[in-house]
């Protein structure tokens, strides 16, 4: 009977066993330290992201114009090697000999060509109309017929190329018998800074004297 009650006792008095997981001292839950301190790691991880899609999207837009507006452009420099080499002469700028192709209007002539078909002038001027962008380069002159050669109506003046900077069409003799073309575009991009995208090219003049 006494040996039962000190059992007894002794199972009474025994404290209950710690859990493996319970850290002594630690309350459970996280102290408003760690949230602070998660919350930051959260914020920096998450403008890092914000940052690096930003800059992979500022890339992809520079790329896709690159490649549109290059194309543009060697097309426009191939239509024009293919006029200056089918001139019979050639002016650079405004010429008195050489009456323009169509009413000028405000528009800078920057080139002249005299072909078998008639006059053809490449002028710059402001965009005619708000579906173009900075300056714009023009072509007045004989239109192509679906045989790809100049027609023999009369010369309709058509825009060529826009979003041309300051001064963004150069021609200019770079040594005899050469000369020298360059196209020059400037454009905003989204995030408020600007690209520019440039070509040329060097053609060996057939023009002969008038």
């Amino acid at each position: 009977m006494n040996a039962l009650l000190l059992q007894n006792g002794r199972s009474r008095r025994r404290r209950p066993e710690r859990s493996a997981l319970a850290i002594p001292g630690r309350s459970a839950g996280l102290t408003l330290v760690e949230l602070l301190l998660g919350l930051s790691l959260g914020m920096a991880l998450f403008v890092t992201l914000l940052q690096t899609l930003l800059l992979h999207g500022r890339g992809n837009e520079r790329l896709v114009r690159l490649v549109r507006e290059r194309g543009v452009q060697r097309r426009t420099l191939a239509l024009l090697r293919s006029e200056i080499l089918r001139a019979d002469r050639l002016e650079l700028g405004e010429s008195p000999g050489l009456q323009p192709a169509c009413s000028l209007a405000g528009r800078r002539p920057v080139l002249q060509l005299q072909t078998a078909r008639g006059t053809i002038s490449y002028t710059l001027s402001p965009p005619p109309s708000a579906i173009w962008r900075g300056q714009v380069l023009m072509r007045c002159g004989p239109a192509y017929g679906l045989d790809g050669e100049p027609s023999t109506g009369s010369s309709l003046n058509r825009v060529l190329l826009d979003g041309l900077a300051t001064g963004g069409f150069e021609a200019s003799r770079s040594g005899p018998g050469q000369l020298r073309l360059k196209l020059q575009q400037e454009f905003r991009l989204t995030d408020g800074h600007r690209q520019t995208i440039s070509s040329a090219v060097e053609i060996a003049t057939a023009e002969r004297a008038p």
